[in-house]
């Protein structure tokens, strides 16, 4: 029997969406083993200027916890 948990992480990139996305699970790979999957929940812009200076994925991370 496998037992998953989710947590949510936000991940900041000035490049694009997809660039947060891959930083993110990157980041949350360090420290979180058995990562599974990834739902991207939510997507904000921020704009300095009139222009995006940065773009934010706030995601929820499924990994599998390991067996006792």
């Amino acid at each position: 029997m496998s037992v998953a948990r989710v947590t949510e992480i936000s991940a900041t990139s000035a490049k694009s969406f997809d660039d947060a996305a891959v930083q993110g699970i990157a980041r949350a790979s360090k420290t979180l083993r058995n990562i599974k999957s990834a739902w991207i929940k939510e997507k904000h812009v921020s704009v300095d200027d009139g222009k995006i200076s940065a773009f934010r994925v706030n995601m929820a991370v499924t990994f599998l916890l390991d067996e006792s």
